[in-house]
């Protein structure tokens, strides 16, 4: 197995100096890890959800979503049974801060201060604000930090993304927007975190559970109307490396054979990285957040590959642009949040990313 392992890494290491665009994803608790090469480094945009191949779209939905096409792509993938066989150097990438810390904390504080005031005053219920944290880098190795997400991370979609003409991103998002196979679709409800230390019995204060049901009530309003026979499970925690969220599964039947493009253009963006209204919460986003998301909380994954679409939010994920590293992460206010704890939650968010630099 270790003889194939090597091998295997090697071809992907191989990849990565043709410059040709490709994908490397390990779906959540899986053994597979595929690649996608494209053989060309043209650049595709989806235009409709009856392709095949595998697609990268934004934050805004009014953006292009990128596809590698299936059919003008090289695939190949192993199955690895234990991912502790892989060989991971221990040696530690060095990076330092582009932006003053005491700056961006700040900025951060007075985005959450507006958020609460803004919700408080009755204008939404939950808005997602962001930020991005700016390192230089020396001595990072690409394919060994997505080792440690192999590892680190067995139930996240783990991806490593690449096209020449757009950039290079790296994540492990423990949030699925939707699975679906044939007619029948899933997709959750994740909000709320908390640290993970040796549980995943615990308690959940009323701020984490509200904004956990906001995101479940509206994919439950947005989905009726798309989806048959919906059922939904009572809200359970799991665990995403070193972190812990609250989730809901939900259940249905696509009521047409369109049915799919029209599910993905209600749900996206979802409470979970957006907010609720929608809208409102979107448009506020756009107006303050300061940074354009690009494909930070946008989507991922498969389309109809072996009769299923599957498609995770972009969370936990890091932007690499020669050498600097864009970390992008963001948390749930509602009218209960406090803008110290908030920024204390971003932090500890990118120190969990950066463990695997």
């Amino acid at each position: 197995m270790q003889h194939q392992i090597i091998h295997f890494f090697n071809k992907i290491s191989e990849v990565l100096k043709s410059d040709l665009p490709f994908v490397v994803y390990r779906k959540p608790n899986e053994k597979l890890v595929s690649v996608l090469v494209q053989s060309t480094n043209k650049l595709f945009y989806l235009d409709t959800f009856a392709t095949n191949g595998f697609v990268f779209a934004p934050f805004n939905k009014d953006e292009e979503k990128i596809l590698f096409p299936l059919t003008a792509c090289e695939q190949f993938s192993l199955n690895i049974t234990d991912f502790n066989e892989l060989q991971i150097s221990e040696e530690k990438t060095i990076v330092e801060n582009v932006l003053d810390v005491q700056d961006s904390k700040l900025q951060h504080l007075n985005l959450v201060q507006k958020t609460i005031d803004f919700i408080q005053q009755k204008e939404a219920d939950k808005i997602v604000v962001s930020r991005k944290e700016r390192l230089k880098s020396s001595n990072f190795n690409l394919l060994n930090s997505y080792k440690k997400m192999l590892n680190n991370y067995p139930n996240a979609m783990v991806y490593l993304w690449f096209h020449p003409k757009v950039g290079c991103w790296l994540g492990a998002s423990p949030e699925r927007l939707i699975h679906c196979n044939k007619q029948h679709f899933k997709t959750m409800a994740l909000a709320g975190t908390q640290a993970y230390v040796d549980t995943v019995e615990v308690d959940w204060k009323h701020k984490e559970k509200e904004e956990q049901q906001f995101v479940t009530d509206y994919i439950l309003n947005t989905i009726n109307g798309v989806v048959n026979h919906i059922k939904y499970t009572k809200p359970y925690t799991v665990k995403a490396g070193n972190l812990l969220h609250l989730r809901t599964d939900i259940y249905g039947d696509l009521q047409s054979e369109n049915g799919l493009e029209q599910l993905i253009e209600r749900l996206h963006p979802t409470p979970a990285i957006c907010g609720v209204p929608k809208k409102i919460a979107n448009h506020f986003i756009a107006e303050n957040e300061g940074y354009n998301r690009s494909f930070y909380a946008g989507y991922l994954g498969e389309i109809n590959l072996n009769c299923e679409t599957n498609l995770y939010v972009n969370l936990r994920c890091m932007q690499i642009v020669n050498s600097e590293i864009s970390i992008y992460i963001g948390g749930g206010i509602t009218a209960e949040s406090n803008a110290e704890k908030e920024w204390d939650e971003t932090v500890f968010k990118t120190e969990v990313m950066k463990k695997i630099l």
